[in-house]
């Protein structure tokens, strides 16, 4: 073999030894970044719902997103304050617990439109303002629902009717209320706008009144926990803020997430815009945030 043979022979060899070395290092720095739902247990459900979103997402950070499935949303704060999982999406009643328990801090709020809650009762029934249900027994749903348990109840009070002083609050399954609802055993159901549209298809021979609405609930929010270096944070909400239509595509393709239909990112989100929540809470008789109600 010529010198120059060899010669070449051996810059190829380097050649080929650099680029597999460049490509091993740039797959040691892919950054990897893991994320959990507080309302979806089970990798399966993960996956189901927020595959797209996944491969969408790391199309837009240049991440490797791993999920990181939590059985509870105590289970989320935990893994969290362990440092097992990173970014965490959860709902606003959920947020204030996480911000107090691990200083979680907000990314991106997703938006929910037509998110409120509300006070049904009978469209025949005698109870025509919400003070009008003194002494009667509400129903509500899951202790600890922004919008079929905190919300409602945050309604009735922004018109002066507290639980427990004003009115017996009852929080049972949304079928069984709406059957007593019917029968006369309860005056009011709290619920937000899309159960009352589900009972309505139900029960299509009954008419149902709004007597009390609150305002707008604050959004589910995307949270990072504080070992989350800031420039992964930046990242992140870049992403959503350059690729929103790309990333809110992605997410709707989860039966889920059709909730999110029609709404938007809100990269501003702050954590002051939840001190209605924190009010819900206080309207209930909980004072401080360090666990989850009815959890």
């Amino acid at each position: 073999m010529t010198m120059s043979a060899k010669l070449g022979g051996a810059i190829l060899g380097g050649a080929l030894a650099l680029a597999v070395g460049l490509g091993a290092a740039a797959t040691a720095a892919a950054e990897t970044i893991r994320f959990a739902v507080t309302d979806i247990a089970g990798l399966e459900s993960l996956q189901t719902e927020f595959g797209g979103f996944k491969a969408a997402l790391e199309q837009t950070t240049g991440a490797e997103v791993k999920f990181f499935p939590v059985s509870s949303r105590t289970a989320a704060v935990e893994a969290m304050n362990s440092k097992q999982v990173d970014f965490v999406l959860t709902g606003p009643a959920e947020y204030v617990v996480f911000r107090s328990k691990s200083k979680a801090a907000p990314v991106i709020g997703w938006q929910r439109p037509d998110y409120f809650a509300q006070v049904v009762v009978m469209a025949d029934s005698r109870y025509q303002i919400a003070a009008d249900l003194k002494g009667s027994k509400i129903a509500f749903g899951d202790v600890g629902s922004t919008s079929a348990h905190l919300g409602p109840a945050q309604a009735l009070a922004d018109l002066g009717l507290m639980p427990g002083t004003d009115y017996t609050p009852m929080n049972i399954s949304r079928n069984v209320a709406v059957e007593g609802l019917i029968r006369g055993d309860i005056a009011a159901v709290g619920m937000n706008f899309t159960h009352l549209q589900k009972i309505r298809k139900a029960f299509p021979d009954h008419g149902f009144r709004v007597i009390a609405r609150g305002r707008d609930l604050p959004n589910d929010i995307l949270v990072a926990g504080p070992h989350v270096p800031e420039a992964t944070v930046a990242k992140m909400r870049a992403a959503f803020t350059d690729h929103a239509k790309m990333l809110m595509a992605a997410i709707l393709t989860g039966d889920d997430n059709k909730k999110y239909s029609g709404g938007v990112f809100l990269p501003k989100v702050a954590d002051q815009d939840y001190n209605y929540v924190r009010s819900m809470y206080h309207t209930i008789g909980v004072t401080a945030f360090d666990s989850f109600v009815g959890n």
